[in-house]
């Protein structure tokens, strides 16, 4: 008989014991669950955009008489492969948005300095540009001849920043992230006949966004975005 009641007694001890564990589970589960639903509730970007531009006499009609080409983007030393992405971005939200313009994309810009003989040229334009921040007048009126279009769009990145940060977490585990993205931008445009800047602008964009998932946000997203604002600043 004590057995029995020593057993009776264990067997009660260890239900009793599940009950905390039980509890703590569905816990843990029904505050997961919450903060996914709220992830997925919360998934809007936040997003600060500061475009700014100088308009030194260009005008709409200008544009779209002359068109524009875009040369190969300068970059800040470790976001070289970016740069193709952001002539794209920038050639997307032009045509986007002005359907009245020719757009040479960048692509496009270097197929035909390559067929034009310009290939050594255009390197050393290059290569002064990120020294001097000058193009040299006679190589870019050799550029707008062979794309067939008066102005150029140079772009310089100047700053990029990506990640992902943990925001909230439960028993040590990290469930709702902050992805965010930042970029700065300058955006000019060289009259192909004189070699003169007919108009400059700038942009610094920040987006952020809270989600579940932990991977950052994407270059091309805020690159977009950038675009697409400057864009809106041309006349």
């Amino acid at each position: 008989m004590p057995r029995a009641v020593g057993s009776k007694r264990r067997a009660g001890m260890g239900f009793h014991g599940l009950i905390p564990r039980i509890v703590k589970f569905l816990l843990i589960a029904l505050f997961t669950a919450a903060a996914l639903a709220l992830a997925g509730c919360s998934a809007t970007v936040q997003t600060s955009s500061a475009p700014e531009h100088d308009s030194r006499g260009l005008k709409a009609e200008d544009l779209r008489a002359g068109g524009i080409a875009f040369l190969t983007p300068s970059s800040i030393t470790g976001h070289e492969e970016d740069k193709q992405a952001l002539a794209v971005a920038f050639a997307t939200a032009l045509r986007a948005q002005r359907s009245d313009v020719r757009v040479v994309p960048l692509s496009d810009t270097i197929g035909a300095v390559n067929r034009a003989g310009l290939g050594s040229a255009y390197r050393s334009m290059y290569a002064d540009y990120r020294e001097s921040a000058l193009l040299d007048a006679s190589t870019i009126q050799k550029v707008a001849k062979a794309t067939g279009v008066r102005y150029l769009a140079q772009l310089k990145l100047a700053s990029v920043g990506q990640g992902a940060r943990g925001r909230f977490g439960f028993f040590g585990l990290s469930i709702l992230n902050t992805q965010y993205a930042q970029v700065r931008v300058f955006l000019q445009l060289w009259d192909g006949n004189d070699g003169s800047v007919v108009w400059e602008g700038l942009n610094e964009v920040s987006m952020a966004m809270e989600t579940a998932w932990e991977e950052p946000m994407t270059f091309q997203s805020v690159a977009a975005r950038a675009a697409q604002d400057l864009v809106k600043r041309l006349p």
